[in-house]
């Protein structure tokens, strides 16, 4: 009886929370039509939110929890703030990335592309107009509460992306959770709470100057 009420938790907890019954009555739609309304949200706005993110690797049973903030500017700009378990800064201009982590004292500089192209990152929510691009798009027929399951495969092989779950709201078109799984059936899931649209951000804020007195690590040959 106690397993099988840590199995329903588990799979509620899988679920993103609605306030509308499965049952409720939307319209069906195409993947095309789909992303058309999703496309029409994110290429007009930069948005924030707060994002809850956990890693799992399967052949060790590890999972990892982080959550923080998320923000976004069209097309390619993104900051990921990350508070806990630790203070982490990802940040992007679309050219270049920075990924501080002040507990080291150490700032990783590399290539965006390296790290977010393809749909690693979770890249695409800073250009959504990728996923066309990039991936092999179907509508699942699992029902996840009211919100569309779109699964996308690459269209190239890649090892650490074998196919990604977009859930996105049936009434809203906003994306709630990214589940990303590479080739060895590793899992990392992305909550994205409460987003909040027509923000405005100054460009500084996409790029990251280096506090004096940190290592510098470059992780490919980004320019100087």
């Amino acid at each position: 009886m106690i397993l099988r009420k840590l199995i329903l938790i588990i799979l509620m907890m899988a679920i993103p929370f609605s306030s509308h019954s499965e049952e409720t009555a939307l319209p069906s739609m195409s993947v095309d039509e789909i992303l058309a309304r999703v496309e029409k949200i994110y290429t007009a706005s930069s948005f924030s939110a707060a994002f809850i993110q956990a890693s799992t690797i399967k052949a060790m049973e590890i999972t990892d929890s982080a959550s923080g903030k998320l923000y976004v500017q069209y097309p390619g700009k993104m900051r990921w703030e990350y508070l806990k378990p630790e203070s982490q800064i990802i940040v992007t201009d679309g050219l270049q990335l920075w990924m501080y982590r002040p507990e080291d004292n150490q700032v990783m500089l590399g290539q965006a592309s390296t790290f977010f192209s393809e749909g690693k990152g979770a890249g695409f929510l800073s250009d959504i107009r990728l996923l066309r691009k990039d991936f092999n798009i179907t509508l699942e027929d699992i029902r996840f509460g009211d919100y569309y399951n779109l699964k996308l495969v690459p269209l190239e092989t890649n090892w650490d992306i074998a196919f990604v779950h977009l859930l996105v709201s049936r009434t809203t078109f906003h994306i709630a959770q990214v589940f990303t799984h590479n080739a060895y059936d590793d899992v990392t899931r992305i909550e994205i709470v409460d987003p909040q649209f027509n923000e405005s951000f100054d460009d500084a804020f996409f790029t990251f100057k280096i506090p004096q007195g940190v290592d510098l690590l470059r992780l490919d040959d980004a320019p100087q």
